[in-house]
């Protein structure tokens, strides 16, 4: 988090360190845009009854208030009083629903934008941050192969961005409806109950998970126990999935004839095809983890979570998965799936791991102002250069020239522009202060060297 902040949990990066986020955002969205997602906006507040939707997150809404009703509050619904969205999908969500008419299905859709969480702040975890989504919605129905392409371009995304230092990415996938078969063949009937409980496995250990199975959701030892060993498997391919589910299902006695096991198979049958269609495009790079709940009650199959190499403290960066009954119209439903970066989350992590911008400013010359009577000519030829796409400045005073020199180099600034004085024979100068170089320049020809002209972000080992 950026010092100096006054409110814990509502980051305001450094300019150097804004440089860095916008070189992320312009970096993800042409990875998604070359993928075909079209950008959009929403508001930043809903509805409480929308809001409401995802669960165990409502505890989290910040709701709003004019000034003049407060402590009246009371006397409106929650459903009918308006707060900061927590997230991107369900605004998305009411957004399909809305203009349904006027979008192109499969609706594959990119957004960044910032939500707001009142969770209790800490290293990496903001009550405001910026998330970056994307998703593809359907009309009725969403063909499977999305639940691989969606992971894969996100996928993408991330590995651009290990130019800045970011370690190699991997998503673990599970599938709602393999474990949903399972607890209910064991004879848990509190699904949602049991997937929140395995969703802090990474968090508070097997112990206490079990515990809180036996406690909260009904479950007694043998089947907590069974929980557990269906969250500790994992396979790298379809086949090796196959063959571990089904020593597992032998070994708890999970009767094979009853619906619940269809279900299972059902969730078995996408998950595999997930894990080998990702193999033949980028492998590896996806594998099954059954310890992948989502507990956010609003997913009904696959689920995703991403992880970096070398980086476990962090935990998962990059989130999501298939929800076939968040967006409805009357009978028409709107099915999707999607993936979402935590991005202050990962800027924050970026930061403290080397990476920054080469300079503060944009500018790649600094004109100087011998006096300010030529304060005008110095405005002209900063004109002229910016019309060439060279991005300049002018100096703000016209002090001495070492002190304007000293202030293009606080901010990174690599060339300073001297103009032609009035009688004087040589004509106009440009000054290199990371070299020293100075050569006479001429407005309509001189361009910058490429390695200084450019801002850059950079990751220092």
């Amino acid at each position: 988090m950026a010092k100096g902040t006054s409110l814990s949990g509502f980051p305001e990066w450094l300019p150097s360190q804004r440089v860095v986020e916008q070189r992320i955002l312009d970096t993800l969205r042409k990875v998604f845009e070359l993928n075909g997602y079209i950008g959009i906006e929403t508001r930043a507040v809903e509805e409480g009854s929308s809001l409401l939707k995802k669960g165990e997150t409502s505890k989290e809404i910040y709701l709003l208030s004019r000034l003049q009703d407060l402590g009246q509050e009371k006397d409106v619904p929650v459903e009918r009083r308006l707060g900061l969205h927590f997230d991107l999908t369900v605004p998305l969500s009411r957004y399909v629903v809305e203009h349904s008419n006027d979008l192109t299905f499969p609706f594959k859709r990119w957004q960044i934008q910032k939500v707001w969480r009142g969770e209790r702040p800490q290293e990496g975890r903001f009550r405001e941050f910026v998330q970056a989504d994307i998703d593809v919605i359907g009309n009725g129905e969403l063909p499977d192969h999305y639940e691989v392409e969606v992971p894969l371009v996100m996928l993408s995304a991330l590995e651009e961005l290990r130019a800045f230092g970011l370690p190699k990415p991997t998503v673990h996938a599970n599938n709602r409806k393999l474990s949903e078969g399972f607890y209910r063949g064991l004879g848990l009937e509190d699904v949602e109950g049991v997937l929140r409980e395995i969703d802090k496995l990474d968090k508070i250990g097997p112990d206490e998970v079990a515990s809180l199975l036996v406690s909260e959701c009904g479950a007694d030892e043998d089947q907590a126990r069974a929980c557990l060993d269906l969250a500790e498997l994992t396979a790298d391919d379809g086949k090796q999935l196959r063959q571990r589910f089904d020593a597992l299902v032998d070994k708890v006695g999970i009767d094979k004839q009853a619906p619940s096991y269809a279900l299972a198979i059902e969730g078995l049958g996408t998950l595999a095809m997930i894990i080998d269609e990702a193999a033949r495009i980028r492998p590896g790079s996806v594998i099954a983890d059954l310890k992948i709940a989502r507990g956010l009650d609003y997913y009904t199959g696959s689920v995703y979570e991403t992880f970096l190499e070398g980086a476990q403290s962090l935990g998962s960066i990059c989130s999501g998965g298939r929800y076939d009954n968040l967006a409805s119209q009357g009978n028409r439903t709107y099915p999707g799936v999607g993936l979402s970066i935590g991005l202050s989350r990962l800027l924050s992590y970026l930061l403290a791991h080397g990476v920054q911008a080469s300079r503060v400013s944009p500018a790649a010359v600094m004109v100087a102002v011998w006096d300010e009577e030529d304060r005008t000519l110095s405005n002209h030829i900063a004109q002229d250069l910016r019309a060439r796409g060279i991005a300049a400045d002018v100096a703000p005073t016209a002090a001495k020239i070492g002190k304007q020199i000293r202030y293009a180099d606080h901010l990174g600034i690599p060339y300073v522009w001297f103009p032609a004085k009035e009688g004087q024979q040589e004509g106009d100068q440009v000054k290199n202060i990371i070299t020293g170089e100075q050569i006479p320049a001429d407005l309509v020809s001189w361009t910058p060297d490429s390695l200084y002209a450019r801002q850059s972000v950079e990751y220092q080992a």
